[in-house]
């Protein structure tokens, strides 16, 4: 678990799935409390876990796409069903904490069968659409976000300056960082959500 301090009666981010911590800087740096859940870095497996009772600002979730994202297709029979009846069971938890927090959530993920087994997402959108947060963001990465209870998502804002946007993620060579690099969090996205779901930067 990744925390940060707070200001009194900011209530918590939470961010479940979330390795990098990305998405809950902008937050940490503004002075939120933050809490970081993730299996890689502190063994926590959230269909056990017991989110804390306190109040929430907002609830965001990064499920595992391994055994579901449309780009490894190819792969799904070889996986077989153990593997996508986990990445459901996952998902699900992540949609009941984010229900249950009572909190503007958001849930992502690549274009996976999710839209499939739960409901088309709300909204797609590419790190290169938010390069005005973060110029290094300028790539392409089609990206479904699900979301509820009041969350605002960000305005594509582009700094068409950078030229068109490269396609890094699909050209990551093969090896034990590959997975996490491609799921990664664009710290431009992270920054665009902060700023419209605060007014901050705006």
């Amino acid at each position: 678990m990744h925390t940060h301090p707070t200001t009194p009666g900011q209530g918590l981010v939470l961010s479940l799935f979330d390795l990098t911590g990305n998405m809950v800087k902008p937050w940490a740096s503004a002075g939120y409390r933050t809490l970081c859940i993730d299996q890689q870095r502190d063994g926590t497996d959230i269909r056990s876990w017991l989110p804390p009772r306190t109040n929430y600002r907002i609830v965001f979730a990064f499920p595992p796409c391994t055994d579901v994202a449309v780009s490894g297709a190819k792969h799904f029979r070889d996986k077989g069903l153990a593997g996508l009846a986990s990445a459901i069971e996952l998902l699900e938890r992540a949609r009941d904490i984010c229900e249950w927090a009572e909190a503007p959530w958001m849930i992502e993920n690549p274009i996976s069968t999710f839209s499939s087994y739960w409901r088309q997402p709300d909204y797609i959108f590419n790190p290169c659409d938010y390069t005005f947060f973060e110029p290094t963001d300028n790539y392409t990465k089609k990206t479904c976000i699900w979301a509820g209870n009041g969350f605002v998502m960000p305005e594509p804002n582009p700094d068409l300056s950078l030229g068109e946007p490269d396609d890094r993620i699909h050209k990551a060579p093969p090896g034990p960082g590959r997975s996490n690099f491609r799921s990664a969090t664009p710290m431009g996205f992270a920054r665009a959500v902060f700023a419209a779901n605060t007014g901050y930067g705006q």
